[in-house]
């Protein structure tokens, strides 16, 4: 078994200690401590790094046999006495989401009775599960209370107690394991059995800042970050929204109202040059259907045109193949190309079947009817494919 050091001193950031195993995790060279200040990942908190003797550790796993195995760069000897470091930086980090967490669910729990159901330290944002949906300004109350409990600062403290004590005190939730447990105490405000680093004081959370939330498993989600990271989302959403401003040269208020305006002007002109599209596409297919080579008594128009757009070159064919008598296969001009091939109404041509047969050669993928086919993701040389196409068009074809 490994003394936990962080149980009692969170913010102890070195130690000495002794390797009692050397053992392996993941085919990595790990040792076990007599005792250690790393935390393992437990609880929803990922572990610590830092180094033993200046070799960097890795992973720290918590075991079964209640020892905690230090996955490392490389090995170190059985005996060896080691000086521990914590990262210091990633560890204040993790007791500063874990603490603003206990203060938020705590928060949610007493304003609106959500409780929390499941909790993510991630390495970017937090994450709460809760027991029942809020409305955007149900979070907001809560998340202003929240900070309340961080600026005055209250002392965050850790107690222990047995089953049969935490029985009679006001824990937030239902320990999940029996035995002797670790309280953490904000004071006046919440108490949680949690094994988890926190800080020492609520002021040292900085503060607490709600990003996103959605709706889960009939309950919802509320992502969030603390400290250092609510400063740093701060500067990348305002460094975001004064490009936009510099962009669209408008106040910061009127930002919303001008992003809305500029959606609309953007549909309206999709709107417009779809419609020059078309009647270009109009003009364009009376040129194709002039072009076309009469074999076995129909016309048949092979071509590749300067098209990027699917909905465009389907637009051509059936314009073409409009005309009594006519085949049409097109294709856009750059590569992987796209694929339409269509038949006037009462033709022999089964245009499902040449595309099948282009795909099969060219890859790519596609289909439809006998009438009208289309695909895509053809590769191959373009002069080679327009061949193949005639060929397959040809009456006298097998296709």
């Amino acid at each position: 078994m490994t003394e936990r050091l962080y149980y009692a001193q969170p913010s102890l950031r070195e130690f000495d200690a002794t390797v009692t195993q050397v053992d392996r995790v993941e085919s990595r060279p790990a040792v076990v401590l007599d005792r250690t200040a790393f935390y393992p990942t437990s609880g929803g908190q990922p572990f610590d790094t830092g180094t033993l003797n200046g070799v960097r550790v890795l992973d720290v796993v918590d075991r079964d046999d209640h020892s905690i195995a230090h996955v490392l760069e490389r090995p170190l000897d059985p005996g060896t006495r080691v000086h521990g470091t914590i990262d210091w930086a990633r560890r204040l980090d993790h007791m500063q989401q874990h603490t603003g967490q206990h203060v938020l669910s705590a928060a949610f729990d007493h304003l609106h009775g959500a409780r929390t159901v499941g909790f993510h330290l991630g390495a970017e944002v937090s994450s709460v599960d809760l027991s029942r949906e809020l409305k955007p300004d149900a979070i907001d109350v809560a998340e202003d209370e929240a900070n309340r409990i961080v600026w005055e600062d209250r002392p965050v403290a850790v107690r222990f107690a047995t089953a049969e004590q935490a029985a009679s005190l006001p824990l937030r939730k239902e320990p999940e394991r029996e035995g002797l447990l670790r309280l953490i105490d904000v004071a006046d405000f919440d108490l949680s059995a949690c094994g988890g680093t926190h800080v020492g004081r609520t002021g040292e959370i900085g503060a607490i800042q709600v990003l996103t939330s959605e709706r889960f498993r009939g309950g919802i989600r509320v992502e969030f970050v603390c400290g250092g990271r609510a400063a740093r989302a701060f500067r990348r959403l305002r460094d975001v929204v004064a490009g936009c401003i510099r962009s669209v040269s408008v106040l910061p208020e009127e930002l919303p109202a001008a992003i809305a305006r500029m959606q609309a002007d953007s549909k309206e002109l999709r709107k417009t040059l779809r419609a020059n599209q078309e009647q270009l596409a109009a003009y364009e297919a009376i040129a194709l259907a002039d072009r076309a080579v009469q074999l076995g008594g129909r016309f048949v128009v092979v071509e590749s045109v300067g098209q990027s757009d699917a909905g465009i070159l389907k637009a051509l064919a059936l314009s073409v193949a409009g005309r009594p008598g006519y085949d049409v296969a097109l294709f856009s001009a750059e590569a992987p190309f796209l694929a339409v091939v269509a038949r006037s109404p009462g033709g022999a041509l089964e245009a499902g079947a040449v595309l099948r047969r282009l795909v099969e050669r060219f890859g790519g993928k596609g289909g439809g009817r006998a009438d009208l086919a289309q695909g895509g993701g053809l590769n191959g040389e373009k002069a080679e494919i327009l061949e193949e196409a005639r060929r397959l068009l040809n009456p006298a074809s097998s296709a």
